[in-house]
């Protein structure tokens, strides 16, 4: 994989927040900016400001001038204009892309820290193929019975995007430091079939050798806090570069929300904080997931899902020492 560096999405809200910034330094309102520049729509600096579209780099230019910015800064945001343009090039990090799996690559890209929580599945960082498939097929039934249009991406494609999104974690030498907060109930039969159960518990396993992930899990009966529920599965990405706002992504059944703001933001920081420390720590963890596995080993018959047997990338171990034979 080559050095982290941020998707085009992040570098068009980095650019809309610097081009803000000036202008409110510049003292001008958006209809003065539309009226000297001479543009046609009035709406095309919103659509700058909230990186809802992608910069033309002549735009930009002609912005940085009217708002006198010196010659570092000019340099830096042309910079970032090319880099928010960029979204073919970006895509060639990945083998198979799809457009729902697209806006959680673009948020993990360039991140330096996540954190995840979930109260019913296991994140798709670590999902195995098979894992995945079930989650797919099973909520594309929920539309089927709404009388709603399938997706356009094929469940195998979709699949395959997912599992690409998943090189971060392994990626040299950029890997991003990467926890997870696993609910007991997310691995258990109510999750899918005996061998898929299985095939994920192994994965989880060997990715909890990786030195730049921790994995949790939260018992179904701990307390957490003075009695506190987290009601919805949800992330927070740091990124690589400090100018970047960290984002907070709110993850529903079919409806996701992205925020930076810092409110919230650290609301749900502190909810993670508790979750990690209701959770059994990162080496109880482990143990609980192998002598889970050891107990499926016997009813899981070979996998039948479609891609075959999940297994984790090649993996950095430890000095604990080879997990098991597998």
């Amino acid at each position: 994989m080559p050095p982290a560096a941020p998707s085009p999405i992040l570098r068009r809200r980095r650019l809309g927040v610097e081009l803000r910034r000036l202008r409110e330094a510049a003292g001008l309102t958006g209809d003065q900016v539309i009226e000297r520049i001479g543009w046609a729509s009035a709406s095309k600096l919103s659509r700058l400001e909230n990186g809802r579209s992608r910069p033309d780099p002549q735009d930009v230019g002609d912005l940085l001038d009217l708002y006198g910015a010196d010659k570092a800064v000019h340099d830096e945001l042309l910079g970032i204009t090319s880099e928010a343009g960029d979204m073919r090039g970006w895509l060639k990090n990945f083998p198979v892309m799809t457009q729902q799996q697209r806006s959680w690559a673009e948020l993990e890209a360039g991140c330096a820290e996540i954190s995840e929580y979930n109260p019913v599945l296991v994140p798709g960082l670590l999902q195995t193929p098979g894992y995945a498939q079930v989650r797919i097929l099973s909520a594309r039934q929920v539309g089927e019975g709404a009388g709603e249009p399938e997706p356009d991406d094929e469940p195998e494609t979709e699949v395959q995007a997912r599992m690409a999104r998943q090189s971060l974690l392994t990626r040299e030498p950029h890997a991003p430091r990467y926890t997870a907060v696993l609910e007991e109930a997310a691995l258990g039969r109510r999750a899918g079939p005996p061998e898929v159960l299985h095939e994920q518990l192994l994965q989880l396993c060997e990715l909890a050798l990786l030195p730049n992930v921790t994995l949790h899990v939260l018992l179904r009966d701990t307390q957490i806090g003075n009695w506190y529920l987290p009601p919805t599965a949800f992330s927070v990405y740091r990124f690589a570069d400090p100018l970047d706002p960290e984002t907070l992504a709110i993850e529903g059944g079919f409806t996701d929300v992205m925020s930076t703001e810092a409110i919230a933001l650290n609301r749900y920081k502190v909810v993670f904080e508790w979750l990690c420390t209701s959770a059994l720590n990162a080496e109880d963890t482990l143990s609980w997931l192998i002598e889970s596995t050891g107990r499926l080993t016997e009813a899981a018959p070979p996998s039948t899902v479609a891609f075959g047997p999940a297994t984790a990338p090649t993996q950095r171990r430890r000095a604990s020492g080879r997990l098991t034979d597998r």
